[in-house]
């Protein structure tokens, strides 16, 4: 039985295209259709149902099933008289992107940010290393100030933080104002904090 005749269009829809932006994600299709799967199932799945449902092989689901709970976007479940493992994905939408946010911060980010610091430490030796290195502080001090600001973000509570995302065009407007009155606009942060370092 296919994917076809196993799930509903709706369902098979959201199924496919979590397997095709996979790739675009850093993850494989099959890792991306067995997310989406759990994600919308009302309830816990064990690796062979997930395996009948999609015609993936037993083994592709536990290598991507051991990819997810790597990433902690799946929890595992028992349940009582049933020896087999079940897998879930969090309920809660804003843990989910909280975790994946933090995993890719672990995984892209935080190691850019140690290469970008390690190199700010170095003394350079020509003009060609002092433009290197200032545009190398350009974009260390840019991901520091997002990180910081993630890190703020992540300690509201989840209505709250939606509350602050609703209010990002009324944020923007307001400071938009603001630099057309003092006359900052269209000039990047970096800039600024070079005339004001001058």
């Amino acid at each position: 039985m296919t994917l076809q005749d196993q799930l509903p269009p709706l369902n098979r829809e959201f199924v496919a295209h979590f397997g095709e932006m996979g790739s675009k994600w850093g993850i494989n299709r099959t890792v991306g259709q067995i997310y989406a799967l759990l994600y919308i199932s009302p309830q816990a799945l064990n690796a062979d149902e997930i395996a009948d449902t999609l015609s993936f092989s037993r083994s592709n689901v536990s290598m991507g099933l051991k990819e997810l709970q790597a990433w902690r976007l799946v929890r595992l479940r028992h349940q009582p008289g049933d020896r087999r493992e079940y897998f879930e994905a969090p309920d809660d939408v804003w843990e989910i992107f909280r975790v994946l946010a933090e995993e890719r911060r672990r995984r892209e980010i935080e190691p850019t940010l140690s290469m970008l610091r390690t190199a700010l430490l170095e003394t350079p030796r020509s003009d060609a290393e002092r433009h290197a290195q200032a545009r190398m502080r350009e974009m260390h001090d840019l991901i520091d100030r997002l990180m910081s600001w993630f890190d703020d973000v992540q300690k509201l509570a989840p209505e709250t933080a939606l509350q602050l995302m609703g209010m990002g065009s009324t944020v923007t407007k307001v400071l938009g104002i603001k630099d057309r009155i003092t006359g900052r606009s269209g000039k990047s942060p970096s800039s600024d904090a070079q005339r004001d370092a001058a």
